[in-house]
């Protein structure tokens, strides 16, 4: 689906406020309530919009403590990638995982109340699955982009 002007405008409204009325997004990008509706209908149908959803603040939750986590895996079996896999969507303070190229396996985003706990994370859980070799863990200090494609 080609994109115009217009449409990039309405996508980046819904990324910042999907709860915006239909009629509100169509004032703001210079459409009809309709010809918005049916905008963001095919957006939908187009797999473009995959879902919506609520961005939560993990300062505000307790959640201090943020890092990008690689890690390589000391197997490459479809077993032990599965266990890895597996085990990642299971975690509640793996809010992000990708098995990406380069020197390590996966990149993740951890989340945890403090350090104490990510140290827990990391020995109770993650060195006890049996399948990771290494982890380098890069501390998150501020953000200066998030949640946004457009």
């Amino acid at each position: 689906m080609e994109l115009t002007q217009r449409d990039i405008s309405l996508l980046q409204l819904l990324q910042k406020d999907c709860r915006l009325a239909n009629v509100d997004l169509a004032e703001q990008v210079g459409m009809s309530a309709s010809a918005c509706w049916r905008r963001v209908k095919a957006f939908e149908e187009a797999g473009i919009i995959t879902r919506y959803g609520a961005i939560l603040d993990e300062a505000n939750l307790g959640r201090q403590f943020r890092a990008m986590v690689h890690v390589s895996l000391s197997r490459h079996d479809p077993e032990g990638g599965e266990r890895f896999t597996d085990s990642m969507v299971s975690r509640q303070e793996v809010t992000e995982c990708y098995a990406t190229t380069g020197r390590e396996d996966y990149s993740m985003q951890v989340v945890c109340k403090d350090i104490a706990a990510y140290n827990d994370f990391l020995e109770n859980f993650l060195f006890k699955l049996g399948v990771v070799e290494s982890v380098h863990t890069n501390v998150i200090l501020r953000d200066i982009k998030r949640h946004g494609l457009l």
